[in-house]
């Protein structure tokens, strides 16, 4: 018990941490980022590049990581969301495309081998008889950071509250004099710097390859849409159900199934509660 509790909370934040900046793009843009996994991807092969290519200190990698996630976000934004604004399916198939284009020129770059990431911080630590490595717990640990961060400048800074104002009402926050465009401009970017950063610990926790940003892809839409998608307080609560899930399916019944019942709790709730459990579409 103790092991899946401690594993739990050590995957269901670094899941929490890729399913929010997603959630913040759909909660503003109404839209759903299907390139958003390839914000993973992109920070951990900026921080292979850096840290174990070049042989730079690991912190220059993580911040280079987060800062290319952002510009990204601000690109894919600039060059694809808003062009296409108000044609949400044509920006969500345009958006997969673009997927598929950054994995092709990962493979030509750095070929199709996956590749084993260097630990933030090496090392194990035994909790409770437990094993864990350090790295995980730095990532659980920066993962709160940044989705506390995300919650005091959503609810506290002007900027923020100007993002609930376009989530709740995009049409009255216009009236009222805010610019959505620059709104929606800065999701982007702080998605795509949330996306730099967990594909580093992601990548750490699991293998870099050029097809990883289809599995937190997946994790991602089932979280949003179980906990009711553009609801941070869903993504957050039903994060941690998905995580303790899998642990739970890894370590009793088999590994091979861990993605199997993410799928069917997707499966259900579209069918059941296609709102999901919090059934919100704006921040929360």
């Amino acid at each position: 018990m103790t092991q899946i509790i401690i594993q739990g909370m050590l995957l269901s934040g670094l899941y929490a941490l890729i399913a929010i900046g997603f959630t913040l793009i759909f909660s503003v843009g109404r839209v759903l980022n299907l390139a958003y996994g390839a914000y993973l991807m992109i920070g951990g092969y900026v921080y292979f590049y850096i840290s174990q290519q070049l042989g730079l200190p690991k912190g220059i990698g993580l911040i280079l990581a987060a800062a290319v996630g952002c510009l990204a976000g601000l690109l894919k934004y600039r060059f694809i969301a808003k062009p296409l604004k108000g044609n949400h399916v044509a920006i969500e198939i345009a958006t997969l495309i673009l997927a598929i284009v950054i994995q092709s020129a990962i493979i030509l770059v750095f070929g199709e081998s996956t590749k084993i990431l260097h630990s933030l911080v090496p090392g194990i630590v035994r909790l409770e008889g437990v094993t864990a490595p350090w790295s995980n717990i730095l990532a659980t640990g920066l993962s709160w950071v940044l989705i506390i961060a995300v919650f005091i400048f959503v609810r506290q800074s002007h900027t923020g509250r100007a993002m609930l104002a376009v989530s709740q009402d995009p049409k009255g926050a216009a009236i009222c004099g805010i610019n959505g465009e620059w709104i929606n401009m800065v999701t982007w970017g702080i998605s795509g710097l949330l996306g730099g950063v967990a594909g580093v610990f992601f990548a750490s926790y699991t293998q870099l390859s050029p097809f990883m940003w289809v599995g937190p892809l997946i994790v991602t839409v089932a979280i949003v849409i179980v906990g009711g998608i553009g609801s941070i307080i869903g993504t957050l609560i039903v994060a941690h159900i998905i995580g303790f899930l899998e642990v739970i399916v890894v370590s009793y019944i088999a590994p091979e199934l861990r993605g199997i019942f993410t799928m069917l709790l997707i499966i259900l709730f579209l069918i059941f509660r296609p709102r999901g459990l919090f059934g919100r579409e704006e921040l929360a």
